[in-house]
Parts: C-alpha cells; structure tokens; sequence
C-alpha cells in the first residue's frame, strides 16, 4: 500500500535523520503568509496574470497545462552555468514561453495525435534556446509526451478534459487517475520500508487546473485542500532562508560539494519529505489565523516558490544550496 503525499511527508518527517524542520521558522514563514493573504498578494488569481500562463476563458487552457505539466522537470543548471533559456525565460517559465511560442507557429502542440507521435527533431524545435543550452532529459521529455498522448488517444478520446470531468470536482479523484493511467506521473519511492508518494507533477497539475480557473467550472475541486506541496527541488531553499528547515553537517557537505542524488535515494526522498511536511504545518499555523477558505497547500507552495525566484541571488550569496537529481518527476 502506498502512502498519500500528505501521508508521506508525516511519516517521512518522523523518521528523518539529516533533514530537520523547525517550529520557530514555520511559524515565521507563517506570519509571512498571513500579512500576503491579507494584502491580497496571494490568490489563485495570480497564475493567469504571469504572460506566459493561459487565461481561463482560453478554449485550449486545460489542454495547454496538461502538456506543460508533462514537460515541467528538471531544468535546474550549476550555478556557475548558464541555464537553457527561452524568449528571456529560464526554467519552467521558458517551458510555458516554448509552448507559447509554438501555438504561435501554428505547431499541433497541444493535440495528443500529434505529441503521441512527435519526432526528436519536431520536439527540438518547440524546446529550442535562446542561446546553446540545450533542454535537458530531451529524450524522456520525448518519452513522455508519447506515453501520456497514446494514454489519451486509447482510453480518453483523445482529451484530458475527459481525465478531468471522469474525476466529479474531486482533486484527489483526478490526482489518483492520473498517476493510475500515465506512469511518468507516478512519483513514488520506497523509504525505509514504507512506499510513498510525493507526485509532485500530478499535483502541481491538479494545482494549475485549480489555480487557472480560480476553482470554477472544470477548475472547481471541493477537496483541494487534500493537495499537498509540490516537493522539488527550489521550495527547500525557501525553507531554509526562513529557518524552517536545517539540514545536517552530512547532508550539508554533500549538497554544496554538488553531488548528485539519485532519484529515490534516502536523503533526497528526505528532503521532498520534509518539504510537504512543513508546508503542511505552515498551512495549519496560517489556518489558526484565517478564514480557511483563503489558504491550501497549493497557495503556501506558490509563495515557497516565488520568493526562491525572486530572491535567487540573495539564496545564493547566503550558500542556501539545492539538492540536485536528474529526475523526470521534478
């Protein structure tokens, strides 16, 4: 039997050796949050302010995350190199310009005929860069879109709004079809003993569905809340800015000497671990404070994940290091 994410992150917590997390910075983190929420600053209706994201009244907006969700891992770079880049963009917001840029060339993206059956060569030329750097993981991002494309095309009719409404307004309904239907979803490890399950792209992409349509129509999920954070590699160092987290003297020598973790190897399964868990925890203190419709475990990671964007060079001039993995689940 395998452990929810939220199931996960507790268990995960309790037996951790080289990841602590400290009440003092949750609560922190939480007083943060309460001040943003109350300023308005976070809300679902951020995600379609950003350029790069899809509006709700988009005709092709669930078909467009589902694809980006798919493709959305693994694109971090050493710090002293430079990153792939789209249209000025790094990261998962390169990815969102590359798709963008390929609805624009009249490229058949978003259909699951074409993506079932995309060529190297095709895929290459929707992720191409702004400068030399090439996408990372090209094959299995190739692999991917195969395998999610063909799952559509024999069991869905060729749509994941079909994924979606088969799930009746639950997101732990969809989270569960996706990660039984599409195998390159289903983040899953075994830690000392226990099977557990961290999806974070399963769930980033029941989030973006929830966040895109502001929780109305296809959007709407009466358990959204049951969605945990999304466990990779850049929430951490949020955590740790804010004294959340702090990471063993082992642990901490093997990060900054830029080791590479294998996925499913005990301290990273730890740290994405630690991660859902203190996300929960800060959710939880937020809650004592404010009306529980205007928080979940999805808005708390947003704020993990924009800070660590916005404060890159500050998170980098403090030695806050990211554990590094070559992984299609993050």
């Amino acid at each position: 039997m395998v452990l929810t994410p939220k199931e996960s992150g507790k268990l995960i917590r309790s037996l951790s050796k080289q990841v602590t997390i400290n009440e003092e910075g949750i609560e922190k983190l939480g007083n943060v949050l309460i001040e943003e929420i109350k300023s308005g600053k976070l809300s679902p209706d951020n995600f379609s302010q950003t350029p790069v994201h899809p509006k709700p009244e988009d005709p092709w907006a669930i078909d467009w995350i589902f694809v980006v969700d798919t493709l959305n891992f693994c694109f971090w770079s050493n710090e002293n190199e430079e990153g792939w880049k789209v249209e000025g963009y790094t990261g998962y917001f390169a990815l969102c310009a590359a798709i963008k840029r390929a609805q624009r060339e009249k490229i058949d993206i978003l259909n699951p005929k074409f993506y079932s059956a995309i060529t190297e060569e095709e895929l290459s030329k929707v992720l191409r860069s702004d400068n030399k750097v090439v996408c990372p993981l090209m094959n299995e991002r190739l692999k991917c879109l195969h395998e999610v494309g063909n799952v559509l095309l024999e069991k869905f009719d060729g749509s994941f709004e079909n994924v979606v409404k088969k799930a009746e307004n639950s997101a732990t309904k969809l989270l569960s079809t996706v990660v039984d239907n599409f195998k390159c979803f289903k983040d899953e490890a075994i830690y000392k003993g226990h099977r557990v399950a961290l999806y974070k792209r399963a769930q980033i992409l029941v989030g973006d569905i929830w966040a895109c349509f502001r929780n109305k129509g296809l959007g709407y999920f009466k358990d959204i809340d049951q969605i945990t954070a999304f466990a990779d590699y850049r929430v951490p160092q949020t955590l740790l800015w804010y004294g959340a987290f702090k990471y063993s003297d082992e642990l901490l020598n093997k990060l900054t000497s830029n080791k590479i973790f294998q996925n499913g190897e005990e301290e990273e399964v730890e740290i994405r671990g630690c991660t859902i868990h203190a996300a929960e925890l800060i959710k939880e203190y937020v809650l004592t404070k404010v009306d529980e419709n205007r928080i979940n475990s999805v808005l708390v990671d947003h704020f993990l994940w924009d800070f660590r964007r916005k404060h890159a060079d500050k998170i980098l001039e403090k030695g806050l290091p990211f554990h590094k993995t070559f992984s299609i689940y993050y």
